[in-house]
């Protein structure tokens, strides 16, 4: 496990603002998206009756309908032990394989950093 405290900043702020929607919606799961820009996306689980959605692939979602044309990284703040092959999907798509995601619990205590490939 990696402290936030050891990360790039920018990494460790993705991480905060993912553990920020998590807490403030009640969500299993928080997330955010940095762009090619450094704009930043943040989002939580989307559970609908309609509509099933993880943080992560909401973020994702979110920075699409913004405009972004890639993504320098991802970060994902949950209970899960690993990055779904879902939301490694969506972060590939428009960040492609070698885009780093993050997986934070909710101590923000790092737990895995893997490519979306």
């Amino acid at each position: 496990m990696t402290q936030s405290t050891e990360l790039d900043p920018e990494d460790r702020k993705i991480i905060t603002l993912a553990r920020s929607a998590r807490a403030r919606n009640g969500v299993p799961e928080g997330a955010a998206v940095r762009d090619e820009t450094g704009r930043t996306y943040v989002a939580g689980t989307v559970a609908l009756e309609s509509l099933r959605l993880s943080a992560l692939q909401t973020a994702v979602a979110m920075a699409v309908a913004s405009g972004a044309k890639s993504l320098e990284a991802a970060a994902v703040v949950s209970d899960a032990e690993a990055v779904s092959d879902a939301d490694r999907a969506a972060v590939r798509d428009l960040g492609g394989p070698a885009t780093p995601v993050l997986l934070a619990g909710p101590d923000a205590a790092v737990r895995a950093r893997v490519t979306a490939g």
